[in-house]
């Protein structure tokens, strides 16, 4: 609810008792309350809550993971620099920094006990935060969950802390916009606990880049209320392109089905392979 100052709306109900001209114009009187009610939703006239992305990346993991074996630097779920999914070349956190759109405006090791490291991105042109996690690669269960609570709205982490360039303390809202996952399909090997129930509040969209996300995570993403504007049925290289693409298409507000396509063009770039291919790859919506 929006609360407004007693002061002012008495200024607008009574302008003449506290010293101003009245104005008898019931139109402009009108329009004022109504800006006044916007300036109030959003805060300060003009400047929107900043949207934010939240990537959960479960790191690719020869040993504790259902993957093709990969070289061992790749494969290795402790160490992200050098990880299939994060630090190799087409990989979220590279690929985002050597992004012209994206600037990294903060790293942290080990937020938590199951996520290495955590990469915060800024993009000013969309007024975007996109927080990227790092899990262990035996933590892959927990990437998933954590991912499901985010869809769903319910993520127990406290606001975000990092700071800025300038190194202004910034606080982004843990509770996303958009709520992606980046990795194995761990659902092909393991179920997971419990419904996660939607909060009613806000709308939340989802990305799950994954061999056949559509089938594997249908069910437990249902109960979110979190629409999936982006997922997969088959196999796939859920390399960062692809996910780069799809949020662009996000941020200025394209459809599921542009979004899709979107998706799709890059994967048939990068693929090498045909385009009504790519688009059966991809699916969106339920």
């Amino acid at each position: 609810m929006i609360r407004f100052r007693q002061g002012f709306l008495g200024l607008l109900a009574d302008p003449v008792r506290r010293g101003y001209p009245r104005l008898e114009n019931a139109s402009l009187r009108v329009l004022l309350i109504c800006v006044t009610c916007v300036c109030g939703a959003v805060g300060v006239c003009g400047q929107q809550r900043p949207r934010v992305v939240h990537v959960f990346v479960a790191l690719a993991d020869n040993v504790d993971q259902g993957i093709v074996p990969v070289p061992a630097a790749l494969g290795n779920g402790d160490d992200p620099g050098r990880n299939l999914y994060w630090g190799a070349a087409y990989w979220v956190r590279t690929y985002f920094r050597k992004s012209t759109e994206w600037n990294e405006i903060a790293v942290i090791q080990n937020p938590s006990a199951a996520v290495l490291q955590r990469a915060v991105f800024y993009d000013a042109s969309h007024n975007v935060y996109l927080v990227a996690d790092a899990y262990q690669g035996r933590e892959i269960k927990e990437a998933i969950v954590d991912f499901s609570q985010a869809a769903a709205g319910i993520n127990d982490e406290k606001a975000i802390h990092v700071k800025g360039a300038n190194g202004k303390e910034l606080e982004i809202s843990p509770q996303p916009d958009l709520a992606v996952y980046v990795g194995h399909d761990g659902l092909m090997d393991f179920a997971i606990e419990g419904k996660f129930q939607g909060k009613a509040v806000g709308e939340r969209q989802a990305i799950v880049l994954a061999c056949e996300s559509k089938a594997c995570f249908g069910p437990s993403l249902r109960p979110t209320g979190a629409k999936p504007i982006l997922w997969t049925m088959g196999l796939m290289a859920p390399e960062a392109y692809t996910l780069k693409d799809a949020v662009d298409g996000w941020m200025a507000g394209e459809t599921a089905e542009q979004i899709r396509e979107r998706a799709a063009r890059a994967y048939s770039e990068y693929q090498k392979i045909s385009m009504s291919s790519a688009l059966r790859l991809f699916s969106s919506g339920w």
